[in-house]
């Protein structure tokens, strides 16, 4: 066969071998990447389920502690639509994005439904406090209103341990990944030059407004704190953190993004991201960084 013949020929099979090639490893690396969301979304569905209980629990702990029938049976109503939901939730596959939204969108409904009726049944309480106090100055009866204060009392300080829990800050939408030096995510521990953390201060208008320092805390595989910005004070005592952040909060949902160049040897794994704010831990969320 003639030489200008093979040549060309040559030429055209190892470009399209080349191309077969980029072709399939482009694709395995986009089954990777949808691996992973898969992931994350799994765990977001979960920690929304963890939420949905937890709301459902603490309405129920409230009927309990209310003689108010038409009050016990707005909390009935509540807690039976909370556990609707979250049955609904356990039923929607972490992929279908439209039923997530729509039930993210009614958690957070949920939770500003139980901060008020918290807010009320405070109220409720204080007023049947001073009636009971006038009662004793009216009556006399000093040993029987003794007794009612002391049970108003009781309840009065478990009431306002929920408000105080109700006022706590709370932060969503949390994700974590790592950039490379373009910025672009990435899971792969050779590329990784950057981990970037972002989430939102959700709206509370029970939270107290103005200055806030905002940590986070990266804990690798083995149980080590990614980086160091410093301590901060949490449950007694001082704890590392990875990065702080100053922001002012005025109730409202506050967006905030937050970096930390890697400049330690990181090793392949489950990385733990944990957010705290006055004192309390807000939120948290995993990621798994790849060799």
């Amino acid at each position: 066969m003639n030489k200008k013949i093979i040549i060309p020929l040559i030429l055209l099979v190892c470009i399209l071998a080349g191309g077969v090639i980029y072709l399939y490893t482009s694709l395995a690396e986009q089954q990777k990447q949808a691996q992973n969301m898969q992931e994350l979304a799994e765990l977001d569905k979960k920690e929304m389920e963890n939420e949905y209980q937890q709301f459902a629990n603490q309405y129920g702990e409230m009927r309990a502690q209310i003689s108010n029938d038409s009050i016990v049976a707005q909390l009935t109503a509540e807690q039976e639509k909370t556990q609707r939901l979250l049955d609904e939730l356990k039923q929607v596959k972490s992929d279908d994005i439209k039923e997530i939204t729509r039930l993210k969108k009614e958690l957070a409904t949920v939770r500003a439904v139980l901060r008020s009726y918290v807010m009320e049944i405070d109220s409720l309480n204080r007023l049947n406090q001073n009636l009971t106090a006038e009662n004793v100055r009216v009556k006399g009866q000093y040993e029987e209103a003794t007794k009612q204060i002391e049970g108003l009392n009781t309840e009065k300080a478990s009431l306002s341990q929920k408000v105080a829990i109700a006022a706590q800050l709370d932060a969503i939408g949390i994700s974590a990944t790592g950039l490379n030096k373009h910025g672009k995510p990435t899971n792969k521990l050779n590329k990784c030059k950057t981990l970037q953390v972002n989430f939102s201060i959700a709206k509370n208008v029970t939270a107290p407004g103005g200055t806030k320092t905002i940590y986070v805390r990266i804990t690798s595989p083995t149980g080590s704190v990614v980086g160091n910005e410093g301590t901060f004070s949490y449950e007694n005592r001082d704890i590392q953190c990875s990065m702080k952040k100053t922001i002012e909060y005025n109730g409202l949902e506050t967006p905030i993004s937050m970096y930390w160049n890697v400049n330690q040897t990181l090793t392949a794994g489950t990385y733990q991201v944990s957010i705290f704010a006055d004192g309390n831990m807000i939120g948290s969320r995993s990621f798994t960084l790849n060799d």
